[in-house]
C-alpha cells in the first residue's frame, strides 16, 4: 500500500514538475521572442538619426541640425553623414557583438527614454568612442606605406608601448569640430601638432 502511495506521490510530482517546465519554456520562448522583436526594432530605428536626435538635447540637437543643413560639410560627422553614415555606426562598436552592447548599455535607456519623454536636459553621451569604433570602418588605415601616412603606422607601436599616455583616433579625429581643415579630415592644427609632438618625443626616446 505504502509502496503504491509512493509511486503515485512521485509521479504527481513528476507531472508538476514537467507543467512547469512546460510553463518556463514558453515564457521563455515568449520572453525571447519579446526582446528578439525588441532588438529588431531598437536596430532599425537607431538608425535613423532624427531619433537619435529626439531624445539628445544641446549639444547633440545642434549636431544633428547642423548636419541636416549644411550644404558641404562643416566638421567629421556631416561628411559621414554626406556618406549616409548614421550616429550609430560611430556610437557603436565593430560587428554583431558590438551593436548588440550599443543596445544594451545605451539603446535600451534611450528607447525608454523615447518613449517616456522623461530623459536628463541636457542628455549626454557617455559612452566614449574607442579607437575600436572607427576601426571597423577604417581598419586599412595603417597600411599606407607612404611617408604621409607614418603616425598612422606607428600609432598602434605607440599604444602598445605606452597605451596610459598614446593618443586614440578621437584625440586627432574629433567629430564635431568646426574649425578644423576638410582636406585633412578636419584636423584641427593645434591640438592635432601636440599630439604629433608627443608622439616623436615618445619616439625619439626609443618607444
Amino acid at each position: 500500500m505504502k509502496t503504491k502511495k509512493y509511486r503515485s506521490a512521485v509521479l504527481n510530482s513528476n507531472s508538476l514538475l514537467q507543467r512547469r517546465l512546460k510553463f518556463a519554456a514558453l515564457f521563455a520562448f515568449i520572453g525571447l521572442a519579446f526582446f528578439g522583436t525588441g532588438g529588431i526594432v531598437m536596430a532599425h530605428v537607431e538608425e535613423n538619426d532624427g531619433f537619435c536626435a529626439s531624445c539628445h538635447t544641446q549639444p547633440e540637437s545642434a549636431y544633428y541640425q547642423r548636419a541636416l543643413a549644411a550644404a558641404a560639410p562643416v566638421d567629421l560627422a556631416s561628411a559621414h553623414t554626406a556618406r549616409n553614415v548614421p550616429c550609430i555606426q560611430c556610437h557603436s562598436g565593430a560587428g554583431v557583438t558590438g551593436r548588440a552592447e550599443a543596445m544594451v548599455n545605451v539603446g535600451a535607456k534611450d528607447l525608454l527614454a523615447y518613449v517616456t519623454r522623461n530623459y536628463h536636459d541636457p542628455a549626454i553621451v557617455i559612452t566614449p568612442i574607442t579607437d575600436e569604433h572607427c576601426l571597423k570602418c577604417h581598419a586599412d588605415v595603417s597600411q599606407g606605406t607612404a611617408f604621409n601616412n607614418h603616425f598612422h603606422r606607428f600609432l598602434p607601436k605607440w599604444q602598445q608601448a605606452d597605451p596610459t599616455h598614446a593618443a586614440k583616433c578621437v584625440d586627432c579625429h574629433k567629430a564635431h569640430v568646426t574649425d578644423g581643415l576638410a582636406q585633412v579630415a578636419f584636423l584641427e592644427e593645434k591640438p592635432t601638432t601636440a599630439i604629433c609632438q608627443q608622439c616623436h618625443t615618445f619616439a625619439g626616446q626609443g618607444g
